[in-house]
């Protein structure tokens, strides 16, 4: 094999290692055991000049789910943006409905030479998927970190938005404009946010009927606004921004104001949330601070230091617009 035509990806294979291990080998980091990078370093001495990185050495990949939700969006360009500064590359993984699904792209990162992997509400925050994915390609030696997903199984640092923070002031928003009969809009229970949210709201004493569970839609939202409307209830909190306006499309739906009738409240402060007609009160995700504690710590185990696996929660602030008014 001519010598100026080797990969990582030549090395690991004569070496019996994976392409991250020949890695960290070749750029001096630590977490190789001594065998191993001995038998790597035999290896390539064998072989000649060392393999071509093809300039992957800080290239870092980012997860995303699929990118039609402005809130995947936000963490996607916010994590570009930083990592640019940082002097790393990205490398973006969209799984969106039609693509590649996570699984598939955590099966390629391992035959590319990253140097690590942030997951923005991967399927770690699925409590019925599995995380072995995740747990091989952390074994194979790239580092990573989760954004809004969390599991003591993986390996990692993770960082989520306390969801107790946002039902708990939402609700107390909504009580101090006289709100009794309020209403839980939110997706799937699987999902680790969900039940999250749905723990917090039952906390502040309301009713387990006042929860209603579809999908993260705006159908989702509207045809769980319509269940809450039908049992009277006069404020909803949704799990999303989305859903939001999906309660607030039911309310116009059956000739109600919002919110002279029907107040609403969502979740993330998405783009373009306050110039919706009326202006959306909603629970901002500080998605600025959580990404740059992300890349800090991703950057750190990168260069061979250990993380904390214990997840950070962010506090969210209530944005008040002018879909929340006292109750009637």
């Amino acid at each position: 094999m001519p010598p100026g035509r080797l990969t990582m990806s030549d090395i690991a294979q004569l070496a019996g290692v994976s392409t991250a291990t020949v890695s960290r080998v070749f750029n001096g980091k630590p977490g190789v055991a001594e065998a191993t990078r001995a038998s790597v370093m035999a290896v390539m001495e064998s072989l000649g000049p060392p393999p071509d990185q093809g300039g992957h050495g800080n290239l870092i990949a980012v997860m995303v789910p699929e990118l039609g939700n402005p809130t995947f969006a936000a963490f996607g360009n916010e994590l570009s943006l930083q990592l640019a500064a940082a002097g790393q590359h990205m490398f973006l993984c969209s799984s969106g409905p039609g693509g590649l699904t996570e699984e598939q792209y955590l099966d390629t990162l391992l035959g590319i030479e990253v140097s690590g992997l942030i997951s923005v509400s991967g399927s770690l925050a699925d409590t019925l998927a599995t995380p072995e994915h995740y747990q091989r390609l952390i074994a194979a030696g790239v580092p990573a970190v989760f954004i809004n997903g969390y599991d003591e199984r993986v390996d990692g640092a993770f960082f989520s938005t306390s969801d107790a923070e946002a039902i708990s002031s939402s609700v107390a928003h909504l009580r101090s404009l006289g709100h009794t009969r309020i209403g839980l809009a939110v997706g799937q229970q699987r999902y680790q946010s969900t039940r999250r949210k749905t723990d917090a709201f039952l906390a502040q004493g309301l009713d387990p009927a006042s929860v209603v569970s579809t999908i993260y839609s705006v159908e989702g939202g509207q045809a769980a606004a319509n269940r809450l409307l039908d049992a009277g209830h006069t404020a909803i909190v949704c799990g999303s921004d989305i859903m939001a306006l999906g309660a607030i499309r039911e309310a116009r739906v059956r000739g109600l104001r919002v919110p002279r009738d029907l107040s609403v409240i969502g979740y993330d402060d998405s783009p373009l949330m306050a110039f919706t007609d009326p202006a959306l009160t909603t629970v901002r995700q500080p998605v600025t601070a959580m990404c740059k504690a992300a890349i800090d710590v991703l950057l750190a185990s990168v260069r061979g230091l250990e993380t904390d696996p214990t997840e950070m929660l962010f506090h969210p602030d209530l944005v008040i617009r002018q879909s929340t008014g006292p109750a009637r």
